[in-house]
């Protein structure tokens, strides 16, 4: 037999197979998509159908014509803009008071405290308050700084003033008080898991090579557990950017943000164009947000390697 029969002979059948292949390649991409349906169509129902809505929403004036109004307005008002800026302002302040107070913790826990089980139960005492209602947590620094608060009540019992004092509560100063306690366990939580998988070795070799413990910490521990420091930071300050209560019960005047806005264009004001057109705007800052924090990490991740 030739070379070439034997190629004759063997065409059919490969391409029979290759057909085969093809058929069973598609078998399998139709029964993963069968199985991605479900959570497909709930996402589309409840997450981008409703974001549609939204978006669309935004575009029509009072007469229900397509138009740039709404966008217009909230850019030319100063008070929208104002609002704006304390949000930001706030949100800021906690995420950093949160870096602050939540990564010496976590490196507490990790480093310093050498018993697995009281490394547990201190770090179950950080994620505990979350399983309380939010309302209630919010509450609490609200009756503490109240007039008629814990804190009030030991300045006037020890003396050091003689009567309640009222600068303790609807301000800014309450509300980053509130919202750090509130979030602070969002901070802790990525910090704890990445500080907690840094290999020892690395930091026992810096040891060995001489290095003190303050520069192994900061050319070492730091740059290794930047992941989580960026991770936190997103996470608490997109909570505190979208937050409501705090603002209500710690804030004044003064304390208004972007979420009660939305509240009173939807509930109060009637404006759903408008009120839509806001949160089209808080939701591009938070995408935008979360597009500098994924490329931040990866780019940290790449100079680390």
């Amino acid at each position: 037999m030739t070379a070439g029969s034997i190629h004759a002979a063997a065409g059919p059948a490969g391409d029979f197979h290759a057909a085969a292949l093809r058929r069973d390649h598609w078998r399998e991409r139709l029964g993963l998509a069968g199985l991605a349906a479900p959570a497909l169509l709930l996402v589309a129902v409840t997450m981008l159908l409703p974001v549609g809505w939204l978006f669309s929403l935004s575009f029509l004036d009072d007469g229900g014509a397509l138009s740039l109004a709404n966008y217009r307005r909230m850019l030319a008002e100063p008070s929208y803009t104002r609002t704006f800026v304390t949000t930001f302002e706030i949100s800021l302040a906690t995420t950093a008071i949160c870096i602050l107070l939540g990564y010496p913790l976590a490196y507490f826990l990790v480093f310093t405290v050498t018993s697995t089980r009281w490394r547990n139960l201190l770090y179950m005492s950080v994620v505990v308050p979350l399983w309380v209602s939010y309302l209630l947590r919010a509450y609490t620094w609200k009756i503490i700084l109240g007039t008629d608060g814990a804190l009030n009540s030991l300045l006037v019992s020890t003396g050091i003033v003689s009567a309640p004092l009222d600068i303790f509560l609807y301000n800014q100063t309450a509300m980053v008080i509130t919202l750090v306690y509130i979030f602070v366990p969002f901070m802790v939580m990525p910090l704890f898991t990445v500080l907690d998988n840094i290999p020892r070795r690395l930091i026992e070799a810096s040891e060995d090579l001489g290095v003190g413990p303050f520069m192994t910490f900061w050319k070492e521990i730091v740059p290794l557990s930047l992941g989580g420091v960026i991770a936190g930071s997103t996470m608490t300050f997109c909570l505190a950017f979208g937050d409501f209560v705090a603002p209500v019960l710690a804030g004044g005047p003064d304390g208004t943000m972007v979420a009660n806005l939305l509240q009173t264009q939807f509930g109060a004001a009637l404006n759903w164009p408008l009120g839509s057109a806001l949160a089209t705007l808080v939701l591009v800052i938070v995408l935008v947000l979360l597009q500098i924090s994924s490329r931040l990490d990866t780019a940290g991740r790449v100079e680390l390697t």
